[in-house]
């Protein structure tokens, strides 16, 4: 296990975000150029699709309906519980549960690409339509979030004395979950450039795809993902002064809850049929923070919710301690079911 973690940490992917980080520790003057961000980010995303797309094109919707349904299952799950771990048990107000179950149970597509990366250089095989369930486990924990604050302020307001309905009891499903909110879940850049680039892999398939997008998508991706992570490192080095603020207990929910999430998804990914690296890419995803999709989301429909809390635990902490160590763990916990 310490092996792995150290081939991992090890690796150019992790150390180009470490270089980052320190770069924004230090204060360096390292900035990178205005608008390269967003298009490495944009890259990572039609790469990914892309490569999703290509390889569903080779099964059967019988082959991958047992793996759609569990990653839904986990999309839908994970927001409930992280609600219980804030809201009851952490005693966190109800805004900012909402925004952190919605990020935590989404996903980052740069944990599972870097993810993709480690099980490569273990020579770990893994089922070709993951790339897809990425799109599928993007959703779901949004809409659950907010169903979820439309439920629960719904019930404060009926529990409020001498009050009259103001709309929340009645309406508060259709307020929350708007059209906006829907646009923002289904058309937001993530899951529009994920869902667009699989839908394309998909219907023009791999055999007459791979020749146009092998050069750009599939050649230069490791080495487009080492700039993206040395300015996430730089990013992330800038959240982690904002995090700490919050006090411990939110730093602990920010490194636990990944590991426990982790774990849950791999046995899920082992109880369908899934193979050792499916279920650990499974895992990482259950146990990765969206820092794109969802907070583009919350912005819209829980504009309450404190950004520096679930955007900075899932940059400053999550993401960090997920590259650095939560995939090779999972990757050895993973081991132990094969």
């Amino acid at each position: 296990m310490f092996d792995i973690v150290v081939q991992n940490l090890l690796s150019p992917v992790v150390l180009f975000f470490i270089l980052g980080l320190i770069g924004a520790i230090v204060k360096s003057d390292f900035k990178f150029p205005p608008g390269l961000s967003e298009a490495l980010s944009i890259y990572l995303l039609i790469a990914i699709g892309l490569k999703g797309g290509m390889e569903l094109s080779n099964y059967s919707f019988s082959e991958v309906a047992l793996p759609i349904a569990a990653t839904l299952f986990l999309g839908s799950i994970i927001p409930v519980i992280t609600m219980v771990i804030l809201k009851w048990m952490m005693k966190l107000d109800l805004k900012n549960s909402i925004g952190l179950a919605a990020t935590y149970g989404s996903v980052s597509i740069v944990t599972y690409g870097a993810a993709l990366t480690f099980l490569d250089s273990t020579n770990t095989s893994y089922e070709a339509f993951m790339n897809g369930l990425v799109v599928v486990m993007e959703i779901p924990a949004i809409f659950v979030a907010l169903l979820l604050l439309a439920i629960l302020e719904s019930k404060k307001a009926e529990e409020l004395p001498n009050t009259k309905s103001v709309g929340i009891s009645a309406t508060s499903l259709s307020s929350i979950i708007s059209p906006e909110v829907i646009r923002e879940s289904l058309f937001g850049k993530s899951v529009f450039l994920l869902v667009g680039s699989l839908l394309t892999g998909l219907i023009v398939g791999k055999e007459a795809a791979m020749p146009v997008v092998q050069p750009l998508f599939i050649d230069l991706y490791q080495s487009v993902l080492l700039l993206f992570l040395l300015n996430m490192g730089l990013i992330a080095g800038q959240r982690l002064a904002v995090v700490r603020r919050h006090g411990i207990k939110l730093l602990l929910f920010g490194i636990v809850t990944p590991v426990l999430y982790g774990i849950l998804g791999i046995f899920v990914g082992y109880g369908v049929g899934l193979s050792l690296g499916g279920a650990t890419l499974l895992g990482i995803l259950s146990g990765s923070a969206s820092y794109i999709a969802a907070p583009a989301a919350l912005r819209a429909s829980v504009p309450d919710a404190d950004p520096s809390i679930y955007l900075g635990l899932a940059l400053g902490v999550t993401f960090p301690f997920n590259l650095a160590i939560n995939i090779p763990l999972l990757y050895a916990i993973a081991s132990l079911l094969y």
